[in-house]
C-alpha cells in the first residue's frame, strides 16, 4: 500500500490537482486591480514549473514508440 501512495500515477493526479488550484489563483488574481504582480509572477513560474514535472512524470508512464 505504501507504494501506491508514493507511485507516478498518484504524483501524476496530485500535480494536476495543484496545477488546476494555481489556474483558478491566477484567473483571480488577473480579474483582481489591486493584486500584486510579485505574487501573480510566483503563481505563474509555479504553475509552468508544475507542467514541467507533469510533463515528465507523464514521458515515464507512457511507452515509447520506436522511431
Amino acid at each position: 500500500m505504501d507504494d501506491n501512495l508514493h507511485s507516478l500515477s498518484r504524483q501524476l493526479i496530485e500535480l494536476r490537482m495543484e496545477h488546476a488550484d494555481l489556474d483558478n489563483l491566477i484567473d483571480r488574481a488577473l480579474l483582481d486591480a489591486a493584486s500584486d504582480d510579485l505574487t501573480l509572477r510566483r503563481l505563474k513560474k509555479r504553475r509552468l514549473l508544475l507542467r514541467d514535472r507533469i510533463t515528465r512524470i507523464e514521458s515515464e508512464l507512457e511507452p515509447q514508440r520506436p522511431a
